[in-house]
């Protein structure tokens, strides 16, 4: 803890922050940062990911603490992190988080995207939607499914009911790690007329690590 922040400088050198070249379409790792040849294949419904981590420790710690432990302010330096990494020359009309199920948002008491969403949105005075977009499905939890069962799991799971005709939206989550989730939700923005969708999240999982 410190002073500065949440954590210390020395801490800070030990994040895992994705540094090097990678895909400019998913943000997993390539030689040079080309696009890889699974979105070349199957094209995500969103144009470019940002992302600020790979999903490793320490930061899937700091992660978990936020969503379970309602280590809220997490979320404000998470999007801080984020916003230092956003291209300011291509800036969005507006965010979008990742929506909840009203059952899970119950049980959590809040939605962390939404979190982050508002935070960033302030920072880089973007109007935010929080109600653009509904989870109309209680699905179970991505990182309970194995990886091949979640684009299953998440179909037609998400519901736009905004005009977003023409709109370049940022679409905004913690974890990013087979897309499924966020392709979900950029089809149901897609299909409500936006014209271009960016994926906006604090970390990336990486190969032969584990998240969501």
């Amino acid at each position: 803890m410190s002073h500065d922040g949440l954590w210390c400088a020395g801490c800070d050198g030990a994040m895992p922050y994705l540094d090097a070249a990678h895909c400019p379409s998913c943000a997993l790792p390539t030689p040079s940062g080309e696009i890889c040849g699974q979105c070349i294949k199957y094209p995500p419904l969103f144009n470019r990911t940002t992302a600020v981590f790979g999903y490793a420790f320490p930061l899937d710690k700091l992660i978990q603490a936020m969503k379970y432990g309602e280590q809220l302010a997490l979320a404000n330096a998470f999007s801080e992190k984020l916003v230092l990494g956003i291209d300011k020359s291509d800036l969005p009309d507006c965010i979008i988080p990742m929506p909840l199920h009203p059952v899970k948002l119950r049980e959590r008491g809040f939605n962390q995207s939404l979190l982050l969403a508002a935070k960033a949105a302030r920072e880089l005075d973007i109007e935010l939607l929080p109600d653009a977009c509904q989870r109309v499905r209680d699905t179970s939890p991505q990182s309970a499914l194995p990886w091949k069962e979640r684009k299953k799991n998440v179909h037609n799971a998400f519901r736009c009911d905004m005009d977003l005709t023409g709109m370049h939206v940022a679409l905004v989550d913690d974890v990013l790690t087979t897309g499924a989730s966020l392709n979900a939700l950029a089809e149901a923005a897609q299909k409500r007329g936006a014209s271009k969708i960016s994926a906006w999240v604090v970390a990336r999982t990486l190969p032969h690590s584990e998240g969501r």
